[in-house]
């Protein structure tokens, strides 16, 4: 709410709302701003306060007013992404091109950074990650009092960590995948600074700029904003409750068979599935591993969610003992995310390939840490800890379904997990926009598109949903769009 004070004017108070949200990038380059009219209307002041907020921000440079077409945040131009970059797909089926993506208000980097600079002190609708009270801190700080205690911290500290990662963290990583039936040694695991370095590392070693690369859609938004930065081609394929959908993957493979333009990667959630929570069928983990040998591409498995997830959900990487898969882990999700520690697990003959390009990008990952997450796995304080986490999950989880439905959304997916995918009926991404002045970050549907488009669909956090609060602010957001 705008309210006149003696010391800044209606108009320079809406200036600097909309000069903020241009500095954090929550605004992008190229989006467009509310008509004057329609901020008038939204923000309660005249529409000549709002033209002097618009002249303001003109004078600072921020936007420029196109003729007849309305005022846009500036910034430099969008690089061409040309049809041919990405190629068509066979039978029609849509890819990568990101056309819409410069008129986008949040984006990939939106959401990112919005976990490390909150726009309000309210739970964030739209963040993939627990809330902070929910991450247990004193265990993993015992267990590093404990190493420090007992292990050489000068031996330690004064030379690199093992190439592969900490031996002791490494061992106790194999035990724990093997009881998830996933055949792995000690020697076929490689530590990372997190999951998202895994999944980095993985695209670096097998693939080049123009590469082809399958991934799941909707789908998480980071990965089709790094899979474009590394130049690579992109091939959606839609996510059912089963799985991918093989009849795309199909036409994928067989459309470029034996030729440069063929899949190399598919890269796979496949249990608990951001944005839409599902879990991969058996039956289609076996067609899917059929396919990747048919047709030789790699398989990354990304399992971030595995500490949220049911105790025999299926993975690709156990039925097929690592033979085309790559599995990758992490503990964000769960614990101590700031330490980002993650993991795969590889095929024998892609383990130097892939240790190369983690020591050209990294060297080595911190010992310290990963030997007191080590330590904290075995003495059993992860599993407590998890356990705690899922059942106040699956409370919150059930209000926050019962509030959504409650405002008039229906889920695309059956809940569960850490994530909803909700129709709410609007387009989100106006939505969003809307609700940023009440101190609120949502995930539009739209960002889970490796083609920006309009979305009715949101994707909300179960953990920070589950109060009545923000679901009235959503229900007033929602009809001032809809009007």
């Amino acid at each position: 709410m705008l309210l006149r004070t003696p010391t800044h004017t209606l108009s320079e108070q809406l200036s600097e709302r909309f000069a903020s949200r241009i500095r954090d990038r929550l605004l992008a380059a190229g989006a467009r701003l509310p008509s004057v009219r329609q901020c008038a209307a939204q923000h309660g002041v005249s529409p000549s306060t709002v033209v002097a907020a618009y002249d303001q921000l003109l004078a600072q440079g921020l936007v420029e007013a196109r003729r007849n077409r309305g005022f846009f945040v500036r910034g430099p131009a969008a690089p061409a992404l040309a049809s041919k970059a990405h190629g068509a797909p066979p039978d029609g089926v849509l890819d990568a091109a990101h056309a819409h993506q410069r008129k986008a208000p949040i984006s990939a980097a939106t959401l990112m950074r919005g976990m490390f600079q909150p726009i309000s002190a309210k739970p964030q609708p739209g963040l993939g990650v627990l809330p902070g009270d929910w991450i247990a801190t004193d265990p993993i700080a015992a267990s590093l009092r404990k190493v420090m205690g007992t292990a050489s911290v000068r031996d330690t500290s004064v030379r690199y960590g093992e190439p592969l990662g900490d031996a002791a963290l490494r061992r106790v990583l194999a035990t724990r995948l093997q009881g998830m039936g996933i055949a792995a040694r000690a020697e076929h695991i490689i530590t990372t600074v997190g999951a998202t370095h895994a999944l980095d590392i993985i695209s670096r070693t097998l693939l080049k700029p123009g590469d082809s690369v399958m991934v799941e859609e909707p789908g998480w938004a980071v990965e089709f904003a790094r899979l474009s930065a590394l130049g690579m081609r992109i091939l959606p394929v839609p996510r059912g409750p089963e799985g991918p959908d093989l009849s795309v993957m199909a036409r994928y493979c067989e459309a470029h068979a034996g030729s440069a333009a063929a899949p190399r990667l598919f890269v796979s959630v496949s249990v608990l599935h951001n944005p839409t929570g599902a879990c991969l069928s058996p039956a289609h983990a076996h067609r899917v591993l059929q396919l990747a040998q048919r047709h030789g591409f790699w398989i990354a498995e990304d399992d971030s969610y595995c500490h949220l997830a049911p105790e025999h959900a299926t993975r690709l990487a156990t039925l097929d003992g690592l033979q085309r898969t790559i599995y990758v882990g992490g503990f964000a999700k769960i614990l101590a995310p700031n330490w980002r520690i993650g993991y795969m697990a590889a095929p024998p003959e892609l383990l130097e390939p892939l240790l190369d390009t983690k020591l050209l990008s990294t060297l080595t990952t911190p010992s310290l840490l990963e030997r007191a997450l080590a330590h904290c796995i075995e003495q059993g304080q992860l599993r407590r800890h998890a356990e705690r986490v899922r059942t106040r999950l699956d409370a919150a989880r059930s209000r926050s379904a019962r509030l959504a439905q409650q405002a008039g959304c229906r889920f695309a997916a059956e809940p569960a997990g850490l994530f909803g995918w909700v129709d709410t009926g609007v387009d989100t991404e106006a939505l969003a926009l809307r609700l940023l002045d009440d101190g609120y970050l949502l995930a539009p549907g739209a960002l889970f598109h490796a083609e920006r488009r309009p979305s009715t669909l949101m994707r909300i956090n179960f953990a920070t949903t589950q109060e009545a609060g923000f679901w009235r602010v959503f229900e007033r957001g929602r009809e001032g769009v809809g009007r």
